[in-house]
């Protein structure tokens, strides 16, 4: 069955931006996001058989995002009067940093999908059962994930 673009753009389109906008909040990058969905949508359309749209493009909205913001994170893309500002509007500027910290460490060794996991479940507010549909799993797996996450948290605070 071939995939009308058009057609998702207009029906799924929407969807899409939300998805980007709840990740990024950022709405110029969320913007470029939702671009970048349908461009792969596009460069794969015959790969894809058109089952489960909404769950295929917003699963491709959530790594294109992830990858955004893991990018943002390694690339030297912010100028000095960008990270200024953040640092001037910044409250608690240790404490910003403390929690990235802890982020990053909670994140190092794990799978991508387990990333995802964390967003749709802690961010997005799925159910296990949603997750599971979204990353192709079992609830146990999904479950199961979470729990080891957890785990690694709580050491994290021991420490």
């Amino acid at each position: 069955m071939q995939i009308d673009i058009e057609e998702y753009y207009k029906q799924y389109g929407p969807m899409v931006l939300r998805r980007c906008r709840s990740i990024l909040r950022d709405p110029n990058k969320a913007m470029d996001a939702m671009q970048d969905v349908f461009v792969n949508l596009m460069r794969y359309r015959d790969k894809l058989t058109g089952q489960y749209p909404s769950s295929l493009l917003y699963r491709m909205a959530t790594n294109i995002c992830l990858n955004i913001l893991r990018r943002d994170k390694l690339g030297p893309q912010a100028t000095d009067d960008e990270i200024l500002q953040e640092i001037a509007g910044s409250d608690d500027i240790h404490g910003a940093f403390e929690a990235r910290d802890v982020v990053d460490r909670i994140f190092t060794d794990e799978k991508e999908s387990t990333k995802t996991i964390a967003v749709l479940y802690h961010l997005d507010g799925l159910t296990l059962d949603e997750v599971a549909e979204e990353v192709g799993m079992s609830v146990s797996g999904v479950r199961k994930r979470l729990r080891n996450l957890r785990e690694k948290v709580n050491n994290l605070k021991e420490v």
